[in-house]
């Protein structure tokens, strides 16, 4: 079993970020990369800015952040990160980017380095399948954000090896996390049930059967939901849940996973939530705002 000390994260956005953050308060030194090399100094400032949140709330001490933060080294060649021992896919959830990173990727990879994607939807067995080494490719879904979720889907492909799925289980729970298997259908566990509901809700507004404040309430009050769909699905970002109902519709070719025509609409418009300062709800003013 490869013996994990380093972890290279691909992709320096809001989940690698967390990932980076979550993976080097666990003890692990860490390469964050991204296509964007200006990315990594903001990248940081966010890790920075989210550990001091912890020390404030009394989740981690001051010195286990600053230890954190120093385990973390930017690197802007993918020659750099594949280095690593474990190195974790966070690239946007699109199946021919990822296919084409791994591309450039693998030729940098040691003959014993363990690959694993974030995908929250995507085949890992076709994933692995663009790879040189499928059974030492995994699933390894962190919930956003992930130093505050506790649990981490572990997604075996077809090829993936027993040493692999053992050595991902026992990384994701030396950083704190549970782990949950499951099998390589689209969308998982988690986000087969989530998404679908968000995107019922969705149709709920497109429908007229409620506002955005009236569909969030209800599921807030009524279903003990910590946060509304509406609200969630700003907060996971439009695009990505659409891309996740995408999967679902071609996967498994059922009109119960139809893509709601105002997500559609909301995507194709750039209002992608929290992250675009605009979705079901306007995040412009220090309180968000339904805009429907």
């Amino acid at each position: 079993m490869t013996t994990i000390a380093t972890v290279a994260i691909i992709g320096a956005g809001q989940m690698g970020v967390g990932i980076a953050h979550a993976v080097a308060l666990g003890g692990y030194s860490v390469l964050l990369y991204d296509i964007d090399p200006a990315r990594l100094p903001l990248a940081l400032g966010e890790v920075a800015a989210n550990l001091a949140h912890q020390v404030g709330k009394g989740r981690t001490t001051r010195a286990q952040a600053d230890a954190a933060l120093a385990r973390i080294a930017p690197v802007e060649t993918l020659a750099e990160a594949g280095k690593a021992d474990l190195v974790i896919e966070v690239a946007v959830e699109d199946e021919a980017v990822k296919k084409a990173l791994y591309a450039q990727l693998v030729p940098h990879l040691g003959p014993d380095t363990l690959l694993a994607s974030n995908t929250s939807s995507i085949s890992i067995t076709r994933l692995a399948s663009a790879t040189d080494r499928p059974e030492r490719f995994i699933g390894l879904h962190f919930m956003k954000p992930a130093p505050v979720m506790g649990l981490v889907e572990i997604v075996r492909g077809i090829a993936t090896s027993a040493a692999t799925y053992d050595a991902a289980v026992a990384f994701a729970e030396s950083l704190g996390k549970t782990t949950t298997n499951a099998e390589d259908f689209p969308a998982f566990i988690v986000n087969r049930i989530l998404v679908p509901m968000m995107n019922e809700a969705i149709f709920t507004l497109y429908e007229g059967v409620g506002d955005v404040a009236s569909i969030d309430k209800a599921l807030k009050l009524g279903a003990n939901h910590p946060m509304g769909p509406l609200e969630l699905a700003d907060f996971m970002g439009l695009d990505v849940v659409l891309a996740i109902m995408n999967v679902l519709y071609d996967g498994l070719a059922d009109s119960k996973y139809r893509p709601c025509p105002l997500l559609v609409k909301y995507v194709e418009a750039g209002w992608l939530g929290r992250k675009s300062g605009r979705g079901f709800y306007d995040y412009s003013g220090p309180t968000p705002v339904p805009t429907r």
